[in-house]
Formats: structure tokens, sequence, C-alpha cells
């Protein structure tokens, strides 16, 4: 008996909660996003749209500077001004550990890492990861 189709099985698995939480952040409607900016203090939300698994948008910070911004599927807010606490590296290793082959052109933009990666099936995808903990947050077709 080999190990491979049982190992390939739970790599599958691997991208499960990516896919939910793309479709749970499709889920909150434009109007949730904005409520639940405007209760963490943001103003002035403009050119709000759900692209890539999340919602984005640039708005006013409390301290008057405009921002982009992210939001999840949790409700969670990435600002682009959020500092990393993984590198470059760190999130190669997270994607590859998800079970993606081939991650390349990693990159950190609006509080969020994007990398594009390859699955066992060879298709193309890019996946998003958080810049605090390096959960995988989407993973889309590329």
């Amino acid at each position: 008996m080999t190990l491979r189709p049982l190992a390939i099985a739970l790599l599958s698995l691997a991208t499960v909660p990516a896919a939910f939480a793309a479709e749970k952040a499709a889920s909150l409607t434009e109007p949730q996003v904005r409520e639940l900016l405007t209760k963490q203090g943001y103003t002035r939300i403009d050119d709000l749209e759900f692209e890539d698994g999340m919602w984005e948008t640039d708005a006013t910070s409390a301290d008057g500077n405009r921002i982009d911004l992210r939001v999840d599927a949790t409700g969670k807010v990435y600002a682009e001004d959020v500092v990393s606490n993984l590198t470059a590296d760190d999130v190669k290793a997270k994607v590859t550990a998800a079970g993606y082959s081939k991650v390349h052109d990693v990159d950190y933009d609006d509080g969020v890492w994007k990398a594009d990666a390859e699955r066992d099936d060879g298709k193309n995808i890019e996946v998003r990861v958080d810049a605090k903990d390096g959960r995988i947050l989407t993973v889309d077709n590329d």
C-alpha cells in the first residue's frame, strides 16, 4: 500500500478553508462591509468592490489619512500600512506547506501577502496570506 493517494487527499483538504473563506466573504454584502468599516472608525469609504476573494476599498482612517483596505471572510480588516511579521521566504514556506508548489512572485500589497503558485493538478493559482500569522486567506485561479 502506498501513502501517495492518502497524501494527495490530505493536501487537497488544505484548500477547503480558503475556498470556504472566499465564499463566506462574498456573502458579506456591501452595506455590511461599510458598516463594519464605519464602526472601526473609517470614513469616506470609496470604490468598495469584491475582488479575488476579499472586499477591497480606499477609506479615510481615524487619523485623516487615505488608506487602502481589504476585508476577509471573518470581517478582519487589513490595512496597507500594517507591518508584516513574515518575510517573502516565510510566505513561500507557508504556501508550500499548504500543498502548493512552484511558489513565485511573492509580493506584499495592502496589508496582505500575495503569491503565485501551482496546484497539484498543474493549474496556476494566486494565494493571499495573512501578514501576521501566515494563514492562507484565499486561493484563486490565476
